[in-house]
């Protein structure tokens, strides 16, 4: 069958999730036995969010062919079970990137270059990119931002045009909100009803309308909006708030959402979703009657998407290990040797996020030491398993100056230090250690026992890395270098075998967890937790 494309939008106001819409249908026509991908384009000038700082825009997603990317391509791997690439995030710098390119190589034969037909043709380009390889029955495209702004404008153009030349193979699902007004006790559809008159000025009608909204809306106001927005009655679907994000796709098909873009793109389709190992979850997660207590010591704690992957990766451990997770977050720069106890002892287990740069560090340090000394299950991620190191240095092997050269050039004992290969490098976007790489794991050591097998493949995002000329030290002392790259022998994974659980990761596994395949550490780290609440 010919590619279908998908465009999801939102108005109204940012935020409202149109990342989990975009996963939630795509997890439905793949359980219809569709072949499915989702893109996400995103209107900002950076060429990716490798190099923002999670308060501007939430985590940074690593894809396994080593593209920095938009956080909403995690949540379209954890739905999905579906690998994403460079191909699935693409920003507004890419596109002017590209095409200022091509106009230095005179691609265009001296002609004035514009964002129309110029622009507009490269987004084009890539929203088809992937439809084009001929392993897709659908794309699905999430723009970034909200209906209005400015800097959208060119892809919506883009949409548009493409709309106009596919025809029944190109929809448009437009995502809004319905505000409740707690003084006038009323839901209120007018920024609706403005949202898609934006749209409409710009030459597209949404063929779906879903409203976000935090109580039911009524049949006859969603008649209404149909009514105001040119849109179908059973077009119009309330997407309200859930417990859980993973409860969406279910509350989509009770809605008939797959049916209604299988029925507008003129897809043959028969019978029901197999949705049976989603609800499988599902029903783990509702009938989860313990809880496991989990502390996450990092600098980002204020901000929830800042650990975004680490917080989904933990939540389906626990529903498999069939308990509910309390995630308590503890800002690394208030943690000191005083308070220490106090913030860390009702806890079951305790993650050491990662991150870059010295803020928070020495909190890190106190909280590894606490957590050594008192037997918790404790699980470091990247700069969380160098903080592991240069911790076990500076306290058991009495190397006081131990630390990384990230956070001080000039240490001594440079216990952490900066990848031969990196050390040309002078441009920060895009040159890290990104991606996917083999990991050979030591035979009966934790890790592999976790993962079942000695030969993994995990995603990376750091400079710096483990010391290999301190290698015999640490281990004589206890701290075991269980996993290494087979073809460069970086240290991967270290661990306390005499722990009940203090294992440490370079890479990164939270980018690898799904809910219908979790990742076994984490499986593991959170069973170790269970087990020792229960001691």
């Amino acid at each position: 069958m010919e590619t279908k494309y998908i465009f999801v939008t939102g108005g109204v106001v940012s935020s409202l999730g149109k990342g989990i819409i975009s996963s939630s249908l795509a997890r439905l026509l793949l359980s219809r036995g569709f072949r499915v991908t989702i893109q996400k384009f995103d209107p900002y000038i950076n060429i990716d969010p490798g190099t923002l700082n999670p308060y501007e825009h939430g985590e940074c997603y690593v894809t396994a062919d080593g593209h920095e990317a938009d956080l909403d391509l995690g949540h379209y791997e954890r739905f999905t079970n579906v690998h994403t690439s460079r191909a699935n995030n693409v920003t507004t710098g890419r596109i002017y990137q590209s095409v200022i390119d091509k106009e230095r190589r005179g691609d265009y034969l001296g002609k004035t270059v514009q964002i129309i037909p110029h622009i507009t043709d490269e987004i084009k380009r890539n929203v088809k990119l992937l439809g084009n390889t001929g392993k897709y029955d659908f794309v699905i495209t999430e723009i970034g931002g909200t209906v209005g702004d400015i800097e959208s404008l060119p892809f919506l153009e883009s949409m548009r045009q493409l709309k106009w030349e596919l025809g029944s193979n190109c929809i448009c699902i437009h995502l809004t909100y319905v505000p409740f007004i707690k003084a006038a006790k009323e839901l209120k559809t007018k920024p609706t009803q403005h949202s898609v008159k934006q749209l409409q000025e710009v030459g597209i009608q949404p063929d779906v309308l879903i409203l976000r909204t935090e109580k039911d809306i009524p049949v006859s106001m969603r008649r209404k909006v149909a009514l105001f927005c040119n849109v179908s009655p059973d077009a119009v679907i309330q997407s309200i708030d859930m417990p859980s994000i993973y409860e969406v796709p279910m509350t989509m098909h009770s809605q008939h959402l797959d049916e209604i873009v299988l029925k507008k793109t003129n897809t043959p389709y028969s019978g029901e979703p197999d949705m049976s190992q989603w609800t499988k979850f599902l029903d783990m997660m509702n009938s989860a009657e313990e809880t496991v207590n989990i502390g996450l010591v990092g600098k980002y704690v204020e901000l929830q998407d800042a650990y975004k992957s680490i917080n989904e990766s933990l939540f389906q451990a626990a529903t498999y290990n069939h308990h509910k997770l309390n995630l308590r977050y503890i800002h690394s720069e208030k943690v000191n040797e005083g308070n220490v106890d106090e913030l860390l002892k009702d806890m079951d287990g305790i993650i050491i996020a990662p991150g870059f740069g010295q803020r928070g560090i020495e909190g890190k340090f106190v909280a590894l030491k606490w957590c050594r000394e008192h037997d918790m299950p404790t699980f470091g991620i990247c700069l969380g398993m160098q903080c592991m190191v240069i911790e076990f240095a500076r306290n058991v092997l009495g190397l006081k100056d131990a630390n990384s050269t990230e956070m001080n050039p000039q240490t001594h004992d440079n216990v952490i230090d900066l990848m031969e290969e990196q050390k040309s490098i002078s441009n920060m976007g895009g040159t890290m250690r990104l991606g996917a790489y083999d990991c050979v794991l030591r035979e009966g050591s934790k890790a592999a026992q976790a993962y079942g097998t000695t030969h993994i493949s995990e995603r990376h995002r750091h400079r710096f890395e483990f010391n290999e000329e301190y290698r015999t030290q640490f281990e004589e002392a206890g701290m075991q270098c269980v996993g290494e790259n087979p073809n460069t022998h970086l240290v991967e994974v270290v661990e306390l075998p005499d722990k009940k659980w203090y294992i440490g990761t370079q890479y990164h596994p939270e980018y690898s967890s799904t809910v219908l395949s979790p990742n076994p550490l984490f499986l593991s780290f959170i069973k170790a937790a269970i087990d020792n609440k229960k001691k």
